[in-house]
């Protein structure tokens, strides 16, 4: 197979567009891939659902690790009772640290995902991080991401890799590397963005904006709007 850089991967499945673009990336480049899913309260919790279908559309199997309460902080993600930022357009984007980061949440997540995977026997974790669009969240970077993956190593008796498919990639790259992977296209009407756990999304929040960018700079309509609009 080429391009096979690891015979297992466990892909960290949220049911957002990155997410999903991961894991079509996985399946194209593997001999088996798995799925590790975080319920940890978020207000968008249709992404679970998201993520459950996406995971039985593309025939792999699926883990979902309840964190319970364990991020109720300052995230309006995890804080039900503060609100979720809106904006006109893109182009207002403050920019800088937005209030929606969960301190914390990808270090957990890479932390009990690299368990899962040694469990499982994964060469390696693939996880839909960006240094382009990413909110400001520190642990988006490309220096957190080896930091981990040192740490991850030096804690269990062999390496476990974490692969970051979108890190260099801004969203209309991830829409046109999405329209490159087989079945990608079709299971990104099943994904979700929206920070308001709404359907069909706000459309103003800082997730909606950025993903809606995406889909117009690269030229081609967000499967998730189509599928809406062919349902009405």
């Amino acid at each position: 197979m080429e391009g096979l850089a690891a015979m297992k991967r466990m892909v960290i499945l949220s049911g957002g567009q990155d997410s999903v673009t991961c894991l079509y990336w996985a399946l194209a480049r593997s001999e088996q891939v798995v799925c590790l899913t975080f319920d940890y309260g978020q207000r968008h919790r249709r992404e679970l659902e998201c993520a459950e279908k996406v995971a039985r559309l593309a025939g792999v199997p699926q883990q979902v690790v309840n964190l319970g309460p364990l991020f109720t902080g300052t995230s309006p993600l995890t804080d039900h009772s503060r609100q979720v930022e809106h904006y006109e357009s893109v182009d207002v984007l403050p920019g800088g640290l937005e209030d929606t980061f969960v301190p914390g949440r990808n270090m957990l997540f890479l932390s009990v995902a690299a368990s899962r995977a040694y469990v499982e026997e994964c060469d390696s974790l693939v996880i839909g991080v960006s240094q382009e669009d990413f909110g400001g969240y520190p642990d988006c970077r490309e220096s957190f991401i080896k930091s981990m993956e040192t740490t991850i190593a030096e804690a269990l008796d062999r390496k476990i890799e974490i692969e970051t498919p979108l890190l260099f990639l801004d969203k209309k790259q991830t829409v046109e590397l999405a329209a490159e992977l087989p079945g990608c296209w079709e299971a990104l009407a099943h994904s979700h963005t929206c920070y308001e756990g709404q359907f069909p999304p706000c459309g103003e929040c800082h997730s909606c904006l950025l993903r809606a960018r995406g889909f117009d700079q690269a030229g081609k309509v967000d499967p998730l709007l189509e599928g809406i609009q062919n349902a009405v």
